[in-house]
């Protein structure tokens, strides 16, 4: 599933490096950090697919089958929320040699890559001693947690925890899945970009990217042009572990191999390819004037509705015929009084059937009170 060898085994302590050896933790560049940091949930929802790989020998022998599965997935964090990440599944089983081998991965990843949570599984079916390795990646507040089980051992377990600060820019091997299919999305390796990963031994090491351009290769009775590209991871101690993918244009794998291994894998018919979503301009609509007495249909709705208002005003004033005798008595006395403010004087003639208007004395005062005017006029001065 990754780019490191068959498990070897556990380690012992004499292959641990001595206080002396210690070397400085590795770190990622400033370019690998700000391509994670930059990544988009809607650009890695297109990488939502699963596909399968046939494993392949180097004489064309059937060897096994590699399937690797990305999808939306729910994760429950220390405190119990649910948060939404993305869930890898790959697993392999097959035959080296004679015997049987296989690994399994599973992993929850938050979407700019940071491993949530991850369990993974190798075993080789040795005719004397099987030998099988667990590895889990846990967040754990600011730390990540890994731990190495080795169940032949009578279930002996190595625990590490690496620092928050010291795994910025990690690539797990979930997060390493993703990351291919958004490479050959883009058809672009991020330039001089130095990640950390893990090799064989579980200890933090640089990983690298590296554009090996674009080929022509054979799937079943087509070609196709595939996006190639080298990932390497810069082991601690040893020759650094290397596996080319070919991928296509949306990110299926095409065909995988490991340097230095003698089988292959490679998918035995073409996928249905997904395609950019092309996002067409909005149209633009003019403004054109609209002259509804032209259209038919609006000039005769305006009739039926000035028909329907008329008849319904004529049947409310025969109804209430003090309503035209109060208009009438208004306008004649308007026209009588021909005041200049003749907003004014239609505030004091209808204030006094108001709901609200204290009654009116029995001597009407001719200076009474105006509801445009203050209450209080001002005194005159000595």
């Amino acid at each position: 599933i990754s780019a490191s060898p068959p498990f070897l085994g556990p380690q012992t302590k004499d292959n641990q490096p001595s206080a002396q050896e210690s070397v400085p933790a590795p770190k990622a560049n400033a370019e690998a950090i700000r391509f994670l940091s930059d990544l988009e949930e809607e650009e890695l929802q297109m990488l939502l697919f699963s596909e399968t790989l046939a494993m392949v020998s180097d004489t064309g022998e059937p060897q096994g089958e590699l399937t690797v599965e990305v999808q939306r997935g729910k994760f429950k964090d220390e405190f119990g929320v649910m948060l939404p990440c993305l869930l890898v599944h790959a697993s392999s089983h097959g035959f080296m040699g004679k015997m049987l081998c296989g690994n399994s991965l599973l992993g929850h990843l938050s979407w700019k890559l940071h491993v949530m949570e991850q369990h993974s599984q190798e075993f080789i079916k040795f005719p004397v001693l099987p030998m099988e390795r667990k590895m889990s990646l846990v967040k754990q507040d600011d730390q990540l947690a890994r731990s190495l089980i080795f169940p032949e051992q009578e279930v002996k377990t190595e625990v590490t925890f690496f620092p928050g600060s010291s795994t910025m820019g990690f690539i797990s091997e979930a997060a390493n899945l993703v990351l291919l299919r958004l490479m050959a999305w883009r058809q672009t390796v991020p330039s001089n970009a130095r990640f950390l990963a893990l090799d064989t031994e579980g200890r933090l090491c640089y990983c690298t990217y590296q554009d090996l351009g674009f080929q022509k290769v054979q799937v079943g009775r087509q070609q196709v042009e595939v996006f190639i590209m080298e990932q390497t991871v810069h082991s601690v101690k040893g020759i650094p572990n290397s596996c080319q993918f070919y991928l296509l244009s949306d990110g299926h794998l095409a065909k995988r191999i490991q340097v230095g291994s003698p089988g292959y894998c490679m998918i035995t018919q073409m996928p249905v390819l997904r395609e950019k979503d092309e996002i067409e301009p909005a149209p633009v609509f003019e403004k054109k004037p609209l002259v509804w007495e032209e259209d038919l249909e609006l000039y005769s709705r305006f009739v039926d509705r000035k028909e329907e208002l008329r008849l319904s005003h004529t049947s409310y004033l025969r109804q209430h015929p003090e309503a035209q005798a109060l208009i009438s008595d208004f306008l004649l006395f308007l026209l009588l009084r021909q005041p200049a403010d003749v907003v004014t004087f239609a505030a004091e003639y209808f204030g006094p059937f108001a709901k609200r208007h204290p009654p009116t004395p029995a001597l009407r005062s001719s200076h009474r009170p105006n509801p445009f005017r203050s209450l209080d006029p001002p005194r005159p001065t000595l």
